[in-house]
């Protein structure tokens, strides 16, 4: 894995030294090797910061120039079928001397022969690049399918630029450093700016499955999609999977074990994260099976009620037969990461989950370099418990008066979450283990937030929004459109869950996990791998009947079945927890100093971005144990400790 930066100046100046400068902000990036290419006649400035991942040796080094000489790229990322390529690239007539065995070279071969878009939509990966051809004076920037890999990128006066991270560009002399009001309403709806979106006016991030086009001595850019979800669904509905459950189990196997085959291809020691739920379980067992080694797994405990999964992390890994590394961290350790956060994550950024995820990296860096994960399994196979609960809620409460939900939902949130809590606790005996859930205060409240929604699609709106009116809370701004506000961009898909699917992947995914796993694990120079995104696994996913995904009023059916192959189910079955650190009694505890000198409402009134008044309310009923805003308070909060870094 790797940082990527240039810029394309329409000015003279001096771009080494500041091409250097942008490449040096990516340093824990790619610490092994830097450098930089420059075409002083065009002003095209190109930098690398180098994780040796595939081919340590030199003939790995970038920026690198293709063999025929048009082509100068600099990528992040891998090109998993790189080998496969090489192979269709001899069959064409291609007759390399190869230098090395990296996949930017093989990458660049392709591009030689087919052209951008074609080498692209050949290659299996993840990936970000700049690609600037020497003969038509055209730089092209390309993101992976799933968005696993980032990009920035905009004018700023009369300079173009582009990089991994916004810190690399915020070094350039032309940057503006203007914040966007509009994406702090998305931060406060979402916890994360959605793309193409960023912290800053004029940047943006390229949407996942694009190319962007600029041409020497044009302002123009322009954005096509080379692959896009919607596609995927409607190819999907148009050819489902008719098979029997065995076939489509056989046939899901098939396609995941070869996917995470070709991600345990590594140069460096690789391992995977396990929390012992689901998805990493069922990686980590494919993983297994396939190697004569024992695979080194990772995973973080607390010690607090509710947030420790190390335990069933440690059973699994026993069973499979791993070489297991755990790391219990006390609250102390936890709160020590968020001075950190603002550098880390470049823009604000409140999935509070980013804290165990930096100390899972952190943990496992220091015995790999390739770590795999087990994201994308709740997006594809209907694994949140919004996909089950969702559908059973509209049908009670659809024909129910508006006046009798609202009393439904001041019934439940007179009663703070810590009271459900401890009343659920109470009852759990009772209860059939499937409905014992983690934290079922908070599942209280927010179901009492879904219940006076007029129509599914608003449930699903209120269960993944913060603030419902952020634009009221944000001074002097509207929020703006985007995929889940705009729902004309929906393929044509009957049921609400596989609509939420849908909404979560294109979403929540690239936009919160994905950006959350990279800045985090990418800040100790780790390299994440995702197999479950491996398009080939996405589109078979989509093609399988809903009724595979969710059944008998749980999710992630299929998913299930593969893993009990390998795994006995008492070890995996339990209530989904989450991967995440009690917020909430930390900001009446030990965080509420901090938070308090944040929050403080002259210095809110004064800073001119927020509704003093209406976050101070969500603070004293927080504090006071009326209510439970974490996440509320928690975006308002990330905002400022960026204001405060970044001032």
């Amino acid at each position: 894995m790797c940082g990527i930066v240039g810029f394309v100046a329409t000015k003279k100046t001096d771009l080494e030294t500041i091409c250097n400068e942008m490449v040096g902000t990516l340093h824990h990036r790619g610490p092994d090797y830097s450098s930089v290419w420059l075409d002083q006649e065009y002003g095209i400035a190109l930098g690398h910061s180098r994780l040796s991942i595939l081919d340590i040796s030199e003939a790995g080094h970038q920026p690198m120039m293709s063999k025929c000489g048009r082509y100068v790229i600099t990528f992040n990322g891998e090109i998993y079928n790189h080998i496969q390529l090489r192979k269709d690239l001899a069959r064409a007539g291609v007759s390399a001397l190869w230098k090395g065995h990296s996949d930017t070279e093989t990458l660049l071969a392709a591009i030689a022969l087919w052209g951008i878009k074609k080498a692209i939509q050949n290659s299996v990966g993840m990936f970000a690049l700049a690609l600037w051809d020497l003969k038509d004076k055209t730089l092209t920037l390309a993101r992976d399918r799933m968005g696993e890999k980032p990009v920035y990128y905009g004018w700023q006066g009369d300079t173009f630029l582009f990089g991994s991270e916004l810190k690399a560009l915020k070094v350039h002399p032309e940057f503006q450093n203007t914040i966007n009001r509009e994406s702090i309403c998305l931060l406060l709806r979402h916890n994360a700016i959605s793309s193409p979106y960023s912290i800053y006016q004029g940047i943006h991030k390229l949407p996942p499955g694009s190319i962007l086009t600029l041409n020497h001595g044009s302002k123009e850019v322009g954005v096509e999609s080379y692959w896009g979800m919607k596609g995927v669904v409607e190819t999907a509905l148009s050819n489902p999977f008719k098979g029997t459950d065995g076939q489509a189990l056989s046939e899901l196997e098939s396609i995941l074990s070869n996917s995470i085959s070709d991600q345990m291809t590594s140069d460096v020691p690789l391992g995977a994260f396990l929390s012992g739920g689901i998805d990493s379980s069922t990686i980590v067992a494919l993983m297994q099976s396939q190697s004569v080694n024992r695979i080194k797994t990772f995973t973080i405990g607390f010690n607090e009620k509710g947030y420790d999964e190390a335990r069933h992390a440690k059973d699994v890994a026993r069973h499979l037969g791993t070489e297991h590394t755990e790391l219990y961290v006390t609250s102390s350790q936890a709160m020590d990461v968020i001075p950190r956060l603002p550098a880390m994550f470049d823009e604000p950024f409140a999935d509070s989950s980013q804290i165990p995820t930096y100390l899972v990296s952190k943990l496992a860096k220091q015995r790999v370099d390739v770590s795999l994960s087990g994201d994308g399994g709740d997006e594809l196979f209907g694994g949140y418990n919004r996909h089950v609960w969702v559908k059973s809620i509209w049908s009670k409460t659809r024909h129910m008066p508006m006046f009798s939900r609202r009393l439904v939902y001041y019934a439940i949130t007179s009663l703070s979450p810590t009271v459900w809590n401890k009343f659920f606790q109470m009852c759990s005996v009772v209860f059939p283990s499937r409905y014992r859930v983690s934290q079922p205060g908070d599942k209280m409240h927010k179901l009492a937030n879904v219940i006076t929604a007029e129509t599914p699609a608003a449930m699903y709106r209120n269960l993944v929004s913060h603030w419902h009116s952020p634009d009221s809370i944000v001074l002097r701004s509207q929020e703006p459109d985007t995929q889940l506000s705009d729902l004309s961009t929906l393929p044509n898909l009957f049921d609400v869950e596989q609509r939420m699917m849908f909404l979560d992947t294109v979403t929540y995914l690239s936009d919160d996990i994905l950006t959350k796993v990279d800045r985090a694990a990418m800040s100790v120079s780790l390299e994440t791998r995702v197999p479950m995104l491996d398009h080939r696994v996405v589109e078979f996913a989509w093609r399988l009947p809903l009724n595979m995904k969710i059944r008998n009023g749980q999710g992630k059916w299929i998913l299930r079945q593969l893993l009990y192959k390998h795994v006995p189910k008492e070890l995996v079955e339990r209530p989904k927890m989450g991967f995440g650190v009690p917020i909430d009694s930390w900001l009446r505890g030990p965080l509420r100093d901090w938070a308090e000198n944040l929050l403080e409402p002259c210095r809110l009134r004064q800073e001119g971005f927020f509704n003093a008044e209406a976050v101070r309310i969500k603070w004293d009923e927080h504090i006071a144990g009326k209510r439970d805003w974490q996440h509320h308070l928690w975006d308002v909060l990330m905002f400022q400790a960026w204001l405060e870094k970044n001032k």
